[in-house]
């Protein structure tokens, strides 16, 4: 199977086809308009602190109140949003292309190759996912770069093992060999003939892998050890709000409710692309 027939089976057409699919590429869509456009349509600085308005729900000029410092919630909502789509996308992406990687390298050349790659992928995954992003930041610090390459490297194993398994499938294929026997070089055959083969399952693991990058990048600012503390952050809001949990719930649930919302959005968008692909290599 080249590229171009792969291309020509699938289509975009094929996506959205139930109504939970349809929901959750909505969800998806709205998360990233809201969190783009939404500070600029509801201005104002969710760091400024005022100790005189510790206001409910509904107030005048503050939507869904403030928290115990005075600061409005839903200001902290919208800004709180942008650095975890933030370090969820980067993190998956870089996940992706390192162990896709990896694994088209380990199961291309095989042998001294595949287990060295894949040894090194057992160590890693040999530890807790929350373990091996924890032992990260804690080597290299907090921040959104360090939280994104700590979350990079517990999802790198899942990607490097998808990869080397379906590479060793397509390296026994007609267009390889034939590409073998034409003396084409052995990475622009990785390159040209069998990613573009693997690229399907390797999108499809990467939206799903979103969930999972969503929920470490909230578990590490939840430990504190993700963001800085100033900076607004889901998680973070999670863990401050704990303390006012029955007299102000909302500074616990929405931003909680938001987290767990995306990763349920972005595990149905995973199954509905899987569905299209699976769709398309049966035409």
């Amino acid at each position: 199977m080249t590229a171009s027939l792969l291309a020509r089976r699938w289509s975009a057409r094929r996506l959205a086809r139930t109504p939970v699919a349809v929901v959750a590429w909505a969800l998806l869509a709205l998360y990233v308009l809201v969190l783009l456009v939404g500070p600029l349509v509801v201005p104002g600085d969710p760091l400024a602190q005022n100790a005189e308005q510790l206001l409910p729900p509904f107030s005048p000029g503050h939507l869904l109140g403030t928290d115990d410092l005075g600061r409005d919630l839903l200001l902290r909502l919208l800004y709180g949003g942008r650095p975890l789509l933030l370090v969820t996308v980067a993190s998956s992406a870089l996940a992706a292309v390192a162990g896709s990687a990896l694994g088209m390298v380990a199961g291309f050349f095989g042998r001294a190759a595949d287990g060295v790659v894949m040894r090194a992928m057992d160590v890693v995954l040999a530890f807790p996912l929350v373990l091996v992003a924890i032992l990260m930041v804690a080597v290299l610090g907090g921040g959104a770069v360090n939280t994104a390459l700590a979350i990079t490297v517990s999802q790198i194993p899942y990607f490097a093992r998808l990869a080397r398994n379906l590479t060793l499938r397509e390296r026994t294929q007609d267009y390889v060999r034939a590409a073998r026997a034409l003396g084409v070089p052995p990475l622009t055959i990785l390159r040209r003939e069998i990613l573009p083969n693997l690229s399907g399952a390797l999108l499809v693991q990467a939206t799903s892998t979103l969930a999972v990058a969503a929920g470490l990048a909230s578990a590490l600012s939840y430990l504190g050890l993700g963001l800085d503390a100033a900076t607004p952050d889901w998680g973070y809001m999670v863990k401050a709000g704990q303390e006012f949990m029955f007299s102000n719930p909302g500074l616990v649930l929405w931003p909680g409710l938001l987290i767990t919302v995306f990763a349920v959005a972005c595990n149905f968008a995973g199954d509905d692309l899987a569905d299209a692909f699976e769709t398309g290599s049966r035409r």
